[in-house]
């Protein structure tokens, strides 16, 4: 089969389109031939050598896919069937033309979406509900500052801060990201590039603070977030884009708000644990992205096909993306044949 590699850690040209074996669904997986698949910044860090697979994972990049059964490997115990149209978590493995995946990471792709669609659900949304659902628990009426509102982690974390019934407020560097956000339902946005989203939330919030903290950037904005936090507060940190340095009275100024700080990884965790968030997902979720009109949707920036993966890598490293950037594996033609 086709498939990414890797041969030597750097940039985009770095990713070589090479063939490799197939792989064979162990007991109690399912093999996947993938239709699309999606990018995500772990992979940018995992080209560059900084974020490994898990022990005993594929060393192929990739985190999500979208595509049909092909193969039940030996145990499967639910009644997926080959050609069932699903979309599945990876630990790797998703930039090839097919993955095996443990049957429980996988969900049925919703008959109204594409193909394309659905590949951009996986990471960022189970990401994006894990953190508010698993980690921090929100509740109706919260205010939750989301970070990085155009991307797609946070585009998929306005949506159901909707969905909880919560108040999303973003963050983002261009007017058009921050008017996306504000059409997903953020009811109001800050652009950090022109102005403090600190004194904007204090602003918003009648001097309270955000309840709730979703931040992907770290060490640059530490002195930022514990302003904008309410007393009692929770900020969880699941990515380090600006930095993992600190410098300052971070501890003495959280202190004093009694702030949660919290941290949050989601391709390091157990399998059992993907699983319960993958089944709370479907149980919980996913049927909004199929009612009518639908509540949900996801939001693509551009496609790409596997030939282009290094220009796709490069599209995500110049933070152009607003929402997914998605891979073709099959062409469209073809996936609607």
């Amino acid at each position: 089969m086709r498939a990414v590699c890797v041969d030597v850690p750097g940039g985009p040209e770095n990713l070589l389109l090479q063939s490799v074996p197939r792989p064979n669904p162990k007991a109690g997986e399912v093999l996947i031939k993938v239709h699309a698949a999606a990018l995500n910044r772990a992979d940018l860090l995992q080209r560059r050598g900084l974020y490994p697979p898990p022990a005993g994972e594929s060393d192929i990049i990739g985190l999500e896919v979208a595509g049909t059964i092909h193969t039940l490997g030996p145990g499967v115990k639910k009644q997926w069937k080959p050609d069932d149209r699903v979309m599945a978590l990876l630990c790797g493995g998703g930039y090839a033309d097919y993955v095996s995946v443990p049957e429980e990471l996988l969900m049925p792709v919703p008959s109204n979406l594409t193909m394309c669609q659905a590949a951009a659900i996986p990471e960022a949304w189970l990401t994006a509900f894990q953190l508010l659902d698993f980690v921090v628990q929100v509740k109706e009426g919260e205010v939750v500052l989301v970070h990085a509102g155009g991307s797609g982690v946070g585009t998929a974390a306005v949506q159901l801060v909707r969905l909880f019934r919560g108040v999303p407020v973003v963050t983002a560097g261009s007017p058009e990201k921050l008017k996306l956000a504000e059409k997903l339902g953020a009811v109001v946005g800050f652009n950090y590039k022109e102005e403090s989203f600190a004194q904007g939330v204090h602003d918003f919030t009648g001097g309270k603070g955000a309840n709730v903290i979703l931040d992907c950037i770290g060490g640059c904005n530490w002195e930022s977030n514990v302003s904008s936090l309410a007393i009692d507060g929770r900020w969880v940190l699941y990515g380090t884009m600006g930095g993992r340095a600190v410098e300052g009275d971070l501890l003495g100024k959280l202190l004093s708000k009694r702030g949660h700080l919290l941290t949050s990884l989601l391709r390091s965790r157990s399998l059992q644990y993907k699983a319960d968030l993958v089944k709370a997902f479907t149980g919980r979720v996913l049927p909004y992205f199929s009612d009518q009109p639908a509540t949900l949707r996801p939001v693509i920036d551009s496609t790409f096909s596997l030939d282009d993966i290094a220009e796709a890598h490069k599209h995500m490293e110049a933070n152009r993306n607003m929402g997914k950037i998605v891979i073709n594996v099959i062409p469209q033609i073809e996936q609607t044949q």
